[in-house]
């Protein structure tokens, strides 16, 4: 069974993975003799904001994914989650809300990473944590006068720069290997000579070829994960910012594409998000992660960039989003209904993918109703699995299986594509449907076809099964504070936190309620009620009424 999993995993990589896969275990990182690093001097005062909250104020206690723990000095105790611990070496407090306050603290900070982190040792130098700490190193450093920067911290800045240089991950690709060229970018407008130009020419020159292929033609970065989104949105306007502020040539005449690419890019997570103005739950997304939509519009707004203005439709619409391929439907209300009918990422990288094909999130009257399920962790455990599976996003599990095949943490084997997508917005009414064939694998050869028909006062969804089966089971996973409750068979009433009634109807399926938890954090896990539909048939449709009265 595994090796079948992995052969379908394996098959969708790029020869340049595998080799690199082989290349990086056999050619380990070496500590260079490198020249006395000197800053370049052209960074000025880091023009950029900030998001995050200090993950502490003593640098003893520090909190960070939902987890308050004591550091004892030990960068790399064993006790403590492998994420938790990279969070620690991010070193993110340099630059956190309020960190101008800080510097004695902050300054604590540097000295004890480089005291307590020899090179070539432990999480510290694995080279996501490198690309993360190094651009905060240098965002650090230049708020402080050239006085203040200490010779010890260039050259563990240098040291720490020349390993990443020898272990861009491009055996994993996608936001990993964007992560290592901005900082290489970073480093290299910090620190001049001739490896500081090096390199900057090499974080340039890979930011040149992944910029285009990870940020898609309508905005969407690739990964199609909103919390990823943000991240990446961060980061461009981190390298705008640092445009501006260096005056360099080489970044001054990339600046116009990377904040074109920015602004699209926010265009797409504000019609990814919510009434409430926070992002939805498709593949890995949660809360307190990624900057927030309005981080990002303040930091647009301080760099002069264009922030596009949310004007309510008056009448319903429909809106397609390809090539990232989410459907949005908005109702002049504060209602919006959000659509999966993507691919699960860039095939050779669907690491952050869910089993979500066809699955949708609503809102009403501004409050959300329909949620996937989110993410509160990482890992390879039983847990992390359950929270990637189609039964915790709101579409059709048939036998018990998954849409696209997740395991290992990060991994998705064969993988449903969405086929026959159509957007119908007529007037006083849009259709949305497609289909997938992310069951074809099983003995039935089942395909799944989804409609979604939208009114002034209603959505109905439509669900088709086209094969054979022995049990299929139609998910909606309600938010926190909703309350419902039964009363008819297959009739349930659910109310919003505002008080607003809104009535399911079942046709076709058997119907009943349990209990579930929803994950707006990691660490978090809330409880809420999912709706459970047993199909009878081959067909079932959920009728979804409210009224504006």
């Amino acid at each position: 069974m595994k090796w079948r999993l992995l052969f379908h995993t394996v098959r969708y990589l790029k020869a340049r993975q595998l080799a690199y896969q082989v290349y990086y275990r056999v050619r380990k990182p070496r500590l260079r003799e490198l020249p006395v690093p000197v800053s370049r001097g052209e960074v000025g005062s880091w023009p950029g904001a900030s998001f995050l909250e200090p993950a502490t104020q003593d640098g003893e206690t520090f909190s960070f994914l939902g987890q308050t723990s004591r550091f004892d000095g030990n960068w790399n105790n064993p006790e403590f989650p492998k994420l938790w611990l990279y969070n620690l070496h991010y070193q993110d407090d340099l630059n956190a809300k309020g960190a101008n306050q800080r510097e004695e603290l902050c300054t604590s900070l540097v000295d004890s990473w480089i005291k307590g982190n020899p090179p070539l040792q432990g999480n510290g130098w694995e080279p996501y944590c490198l690309s993360l700490r190094i651009v905060n190193w240098v965002k650090f450093f230049s708020r402080l006068p050239p006085s203040q920067v200490r010779a010890g911290w260039l050259a563990s800045l240098a040291q720490q720069a020349d390993v990443l240089e020898q272990r861009l991950e491009f055996h994993i690709l996608a936001n990993h290997l964007f992560a290592n060229a901005k900082a290489l970018v970073f480093v290299g407008c910090y620190l001049g000579g001739e490896q500081g130009d090096r390199w900057l020419r090499k974080g340039l020159r890979l930011l040149d070829q992944e910029i285009p292929e990870q940020f898609l033609a309508d905005g969407a970065h690739y990964e199609r994960s909103p919390m990823y989104q943000g991240m990446l949105l961060w980061d461009l306007a981190d390298l705008a910012a640092l445009g501006k502020a260096s005056g360099l040539p080489e970044l001054r005449q990339r600046l116009g594409d990377w904040q074109e690419r920015f602004e699209k890019g926010l265009r797409w997570l504000k019609a990814m998000s919510h009434p409430d103005g926070k992002i939805s739950f498709f593949n890995d997304a949660t809360f307190g992660i990624a900057p927030a939509v309005e981080d990002l519009e303040r930091y647009a707004t301080a760099l002069g960039l264009t922030v596009s203005r949310d004007d309510k439709p008056l009448a319903i619409r429909g809106t397609l989003l390809q090539p990232s391929g989410y459907g949005i439907v908005d109702w002049p209300e504060d209602h919006r209904l959000l659509v999966d009918v993507a691919p699960v990422g860039p095939d050779y990288q669907p690491g952050h993918a869910h089993a979500d094909t066809l699955s949708c999130e609503l809102s009403l009257f501004g409050q959300r109703v329909l949620v996937n399920s989110g993410i509160s962790q990482y890992g390879e455990d039983a847990e992390r699995h359950r929270q990637r599976s189609t039964a915790a996003h709101n579409t059709v599990e048939v036998d018990g299986q998954n849409s696209s095949e997740v395991w290992a943490g990060f991994r998705v084997a064969r993988r449903a594509k969405p086929r026959e997508v159509s957007l119908s917005d007529l007037s006083g009414e849009v259709e949305l449907s497609a289909s997938h064939d992310g069951y074809r694998r099983l003995p039935g050869k089942v395909i799944h076809k989804r409609v979604w028909r939208a009114r002034a006062e209603n959505l109905d969804v439509t669900d088709m099964l086209l094969g054979d089966f022995e049990e299929a089971v139609a998910h909606w996973h309600f938010h926190p504070d909703v309350a419902v409750e039964s009363i008819a068979e297959s009739r349930f009433r659910i109310v919003l936190p505002e008080g607003q009634v809104v009535v399911f109807e079942i046709d076709g399926g058997f119907a009943r309620l349990e209990g579930g938890v929803w994950h707006p954090g990691f660490g978090v896990s809330l409880k809420n009620q999912i709706l459970l539909v047993t199909f009878t048939g081959r067909k079932i449709t959920t009728r979804i009424c409210w009224s504006t009265d």
